[in-house]
């Protein structure tokens, strides 16, 4: 279940309801546990964390974390342990022990099958089907991995020990394992199966190609006299399974960089690009000096220029839909920053762990050499504001589509103005529905119909002049904005782009104070643009967040200052004029 990556969907601290909840729940699902055995494993005075994650194949898992290390996870309502709690609680469930090599093939995603079982003199352990019940090697107490068992012991026995014997959920080596500190267990002499044999007649029954394989493995260690070596052959194939498990992620990541669109989904996708940016901001943008540092200005200055050219960071996009969640996950599960609100409802970074072995690890991506021109500072060390450079795109509609397959354009893709109408231009002149008589005029066909037309107009419309013919085609796809911050990598914004809106309203007594919002839409920092004002206005400012949102906020200054608002966003910070809202609000002039 674990044979492949998993991904976090969120990591809490446990409640002191649920702690009491899970330990009764471990005591009803493992009942020969003991309580002292509970109490070791559930201590009260250390943190446990729950952990939400989604596995590969899309199933909803719960892990319980102590010490970096899962001890349960719970599956479909029901409570199932990892290694590393089999490692401290080695007898708690029923065993079936096989041979190492055997291990190995249960490690890449096999099933114990019947004939690779090795049955002790004293008989298999009493199971029923679908029981819990570990793996073990020959002469090593210590499980290796857990699952179901796929019949009972009177099945099994009547089968003749052909078949499948235990449905693998978690081996040591997985990816599950890999999650906590990656220990290798230690050896715990079993007696019961040191040096016994194995019936291996079973292979000539014709039974599946994985329990030939694994009981020829068998076969062939039984040749080994009084099961000698067996601990030498338990640590090898430890090893060789762990090397197995690191060949196999390195050759998935190269096939990744390969075909990456077929192997992730487009959230996955983008949630590591997240991490990269957010780890190469880290590392090669803040310094400590920055701190505190707001978290909206830590995406906008940091993380952004730190996306790789040809690609988007786009947040909604990602599994975390918003940063302040991402920050908190990056708190919780690898503690490489430390959030905080400093004032109510605005969230800075207050602190970066250097030392994190996340951080310390990451190496960014090499960028093609590109001579870039010294950059220009100011006389605080900082770069000077650029404007964005802002271009109208728009996205094809699922209503529009027919009109650009032919284009191979399918829905979602973004083009520029000049490009639909070149494509649109294309598509009547290969489908012949220029006017003969007067080719100013197109001819409606049932594409252009469904497409463009409303319901009423079905009967009506027969010919659309050029320009409505664009118009109405623009008219039904999206609208897109493409931000390109100081040369930076391009940034899609669907929808409307939202002006920065300037406005004044009335607080206590009458006073007048003037409210600027959408300030980090355009790349500005609400702190600079808050502090230059007071100095060009010698009036106090405040930054109060925007409701609904925690990465954005306001910034508040005394009095109807419109105008030095006006002039500040026009002039030194050359923002466009049709992106202000409200400067038509400014205080006239009194008449002399």
């Amino acid at each position: 279940m674990f044979a492949k990556a998993f991904r976090v969907k969120s990591n809490t601290v446990i409640k002191g309801s649920e702690r009491r909840k899970l330990r009764a729940d471990i005591s009803a699902s493992f009942p020969s546990m003991s309580p002292g055995e509970l109490t070791d494993l559930l201590p009260n005075k250390e943190e446990l964390n729950v952990v939400k994650v989604y596995a590969h194949k899309g199933d909803a898992v719960t892990l319980y974390v102590l010490r970096k290390n899962p001890l349960f996870f719970e599956l479909d309502k029901r409570l199932y342990p990892t290694v590393y709690m089999l490692w401290l609680c080695p007898n708690v469930l029923p065993s079936f022990s096989t041979w190492a090599p055997v291990i190995q093939k249960i490690a890449g995603g096999a099933d114990l099958m019947l004939p690779g079982v090795v049955v002790p003199s004293c008989g298999l352990p009493e199971v029923r089907q679908g029981d819990c019940c570990a793996v073990k090697v020959v002469g090593n107490g210590t499980p290796m991995a857990m699952g179901t068992a796929a019949l009972s012991t009177a099945e099994m026995c009547s089968a003749g020990m052909k078949g499948r014997g235990v449905c693998v959920l978690h081996t040591f080596t997985d990816h599950l394992w890999a999650y906590g500190d990656k220990s290798f267990p230690a050896s715990i002499p079993d007696t019961e199966t040191s040096g016994e044999e194995v019936d291996v007649s079973g292979e000539e029954s014709g039974e599946e190609e994985e329990s030939e394989e694994q009981a020829t493995d068998a076969g062939e260690l039984t040749k080994s006299p009084g099961g000698q070596g067996i601990d030498q052959d338990t640590q090898q194939a430890c090893t060789e399974v762990e090397e197995l498990r690191l060949t196999e992620e390195c050759e998935g990541e190269k096939e990744e960089e390969i075909n990456l669109d077929e192997q992730k989904s487009p959230q996955e996708e983008m949630d590591a690009l997240l991490l990269q940016c957010f780890l190469h901001a880290l590392k090669s943008k803040v310094k400590k000096s920055d701190l505190p540092l707001l978290t909206s200005s830590f995406l906008r200055n940091h993380m952004f220029p730190c996306c790789p050219s040809g690609k988007q960071l786009d947040i909604k996009k990602s599994s975390y839909k918003k940063l302040s969640k991402f920050l908190l996950t990056m708190q919780q599960q690898h503690r490489v920053v430390r959030v905080k609100e400093l004032s109510k409802g605005v969230e800075s970074l207050v602190e970066v762990d250097w030392r994190s072995p996340v951080l310390r690890s990451f190496r960014a991506p090499e960028e093609p050499d590109v001579e870039e021109a010294p950059a220009q500072v100011t006389e605080d060390g900082r770069q000077p504001y650029q404007p964005p450079e802002i271009t109208m795109l728009y996205s094809v509609s699922a209503r529009v589509e027919p009109l650009f397959l032919e284009a191979h354009k399918r829905k979602g893709t973004v083009l520029q103005p000049g490009e639909v109408r070149t494509i649109i231009t294309e598509y009547v002149k290969a489908n012949e529905l220029v006017d003969q008589n007067n080719k100013n005029y197109v001819h409606i066909n049932p594409t252009l119909c469904d497409c463009l037309l409303e319901k009423s107009e079905y009967h009506e419309v027969g010919f659309l002049k050029w320009d409505d013919l664009f118009s109405r085609t623009l008219g039904k796809m999206q609208e897109c904005s493409q931000f390109v911050f100081g040369g930076g990598p391009p940034v899609l914004k669907r929808g409307h782009v939202d002006p920065i809106d300037v406005s004044v309203a009335s607080r206590g007594s009458n006073k007048k104070v003037t409210l600027i919002k959408n300030l980090e839409a355009y790349g500005l920092d609400p702190i600079a643009v808050s502090a230059a004002l007071q100095q060009r206005v010698q009036a106090s400012a405040v930054l109060h967040p925007v409701p609904g949102s925690k990465d954005k906020v306001l910034v508040q200054i005394q009095g109807n200052q419109i105008q030095h608002v006006g002039n500040l966003l026009l002039d030194q910070y050359h923002i466009p004029h049709k992106y202000i809202q409200g400067l038509e609000k400014a205080p006239k002039g009194k008449k002399k």
